[in-house]
């Protein structure tokens, strides 16, 4: 399989992943999604890590440190955002939330690292934050000003808070280990994480009474949204660098949208489409590498 097929795949599984945690979230309580996506996944990712790298390397302080605080931030806080934000709105509307991912973590980069910031991400960013907010407020940006924002729309934006110190944290966590292995140890941490709402929520009861259908979307997280997806991003990046394979992230939610759309029978609004075509064009904008934006002008 191609490099750029393995990149669209990989924002496709990631894109259905809000499809099967919307009908989890009909049935299943959040913690007990969390947990288990994390414990068969982590499972997965161990397997996968000693068949490609030979072993799971062993940490030494300052690199448990930072795997605990992706774990706590990447896995822990985004997956707990993530499934009770879907109890509350639909898979569409949260992927075009989360779609703000790539603009916060360019602003924080900003911040943190004084990246540059060029014109097209100073046309960029202010262009899917408008973007966002039409589809967090429905078409109605005044209800910002007047607190109407519903709680699912916050939960969600809270998985981009998550994701945003995810990433920043791992730009520096990531020294002497590998992508992979930072991945799969971030994983682990999390899930043992997890393990304290789930066992709170009383979770492993619950896992006996949950349906076929339900273990499905729950292996399908594990399994494609989360290992499978992160190996081929990750082969990505090394055949093609990480700006042009980060361009793919862009597609996310345009599947989650379309896959919510035909499977959920979600309904297509004007402020979810308009809103998602400017989230959307603002973090490629954000995201692209200036001399292919030079070219565009």
């Amino acid at each position: 399989m191609s490099t750029y097929l393995k990149l669209f795949a990989a924002a496709f599984f990631w894109g259905g992943t809000f499809v099967a945690g919307r009908f989890l979230a009909a049935d299943v309580h959040p913690a007990t999604s969390a947990f288990f996506r994390f414990l068969f996944a982590s499972l997965l990712l161990v397997v996968a890590t000693r068949r490609l790298e030979g072993r799971l390397p062993k940490l030494d302080r300052r690199q448990m440190l930072a795997v605990s605080s992706l774990g706590l931030t990447g896995i822990f806080a985004y997956n707990l955002f993530f499934f009770n934000g879907l109890t509350q709105i639909g898979a569409g509307r949260a992927a075009l939330i989360i779609a703000l991912n790539p603009v916060a973590i360019t602003l924080c980069s900003v911040l943190v690292y004084r990246e540059s910031l060029p014109f097209s991400r100073l046309l960029g960013i202010p262009l899917s934050i408008f973007g966002a907010m039409l589809v967090i407020t429905r078409g109605n940006p005044e209800l910002i000003l007047q607190g109407g924002i519903g709680r699912g729309e916050l939960l969600i934006f809270g998985c981009v808070l998550s994701w945003t110190l995810y990433s920043v944290i791992g730009k520096t966590a990531m020294r002497g280990l590998s992508p992979l292995a930072a991945v799969c140890w971030s994983s682990l941490v999390g899930t043992l994480l997890l393990l304290i709402p789930a066992l709170l929520q009383d979770s492993f009861a619950e896992a006996l009474g949950l349906s076929i259908s339900s273990w499905l979307s729950i292996g399908y997280l594990g399994l494609f949204g989360t290992v499978v997806s992160f190996l081929w991003y990750f082969q990505g990046i090394e055949a093609i660098g990480p700006s042009r394979a980060a361009v793919f992230i862009n597609f996310v939610p345009v599947n989650g949208v379309l896959l919510a759309t035909l499977l959920l029978g979600e309904t297509l609004s004007p402020s979810l489409l308009v809103g998602g075509i400017l989230v959307v064009t603002g973090a490629c904008l954000a995201n692209a590498p200036r001399p292919l934006f030079r070219r565009c002008l």
